[in-house]
This record gives C-alpha cells, structure tokens and sequence, in this order.
C-alpha cells in the first residue's frame, strides 16, 4: 500500500519512471518502497467508434495521510509523468479504511 493504477502509457514507460517516482513517494509519505505496487494497465480509449489516444489515467489507492501529503504525492506524479511529454494527466486518490483493508485475513 499505496497501490499506483496507470492507464493510458505504455508499460515501458511506468518501467522508466517507477524507480526514481517510487524514491521521492516513499519519502514523501514516508513508508518503505516494498508497499508501493505500480500497476499498468493497458487500455483502448474509444471515442465516436474510433480508438483514440487518450491522457494518463492514475488513481492511488491508500489511506488518509492529509491533505498536504497527498498534494505533494500528485505533484511527484504529475512530474515524473509529464517528464515523458504528456500535456495532461489526470491523478485521483481513492481513500481506503483501514478497518475495510485486509492482508492475510486481518484488516489493519
């Protein structure tokens, strides 16, 4: 935890960000990089019947760590994915409860 979900980039892409982004996350939230799962998934975006390229797509699945963290950690995002020359990208946070998120048959 946190889980990084990327749509709309190609997966080498996440691969040539995922270590210097997972650097300046686990500082910035600071917790250990082996919580950290960078997903990609591979989408079509479709638009009036045609295939489209569409902008990055990422939601972060995680708990509340306030406001100002949370800002920081979409900034780094934003960042490094714009590093690669995407115009926009789209990040949203999906806040999970601790007492609804098991590991292993145990919530935290």
């Amino acid at each position: 935890m946190p889980q990084i979900i990327i749509k709309g980039m190609e997966k080498h892409e996440i691969q040539a960000i995922s270590k210097a982004l997972v650097d300046e996350l686990t500082e910035i939230i600071g917790c250990p990089r082996d919580y950290f799962t960078l997903e990609a998934v591979l989408s079509a975006f479709i638009r009036d019947g045609h295939e489209v390229k569409a902008s990055p797509l990422v939601q972060v699945n995680w708990f509340d760590r306030g406001q100002a963290v949370q800002d920081q950690a979409a900034a780094a995002l934003d960042r490094h994915i714009r590093s690669l020359g995407y115009e926009q990208v789209e990040i949203f946070f999906q806040v999970l409860q601790e007492n609804r998120y098991y590991e292993n048959g145990s919530h935290y």
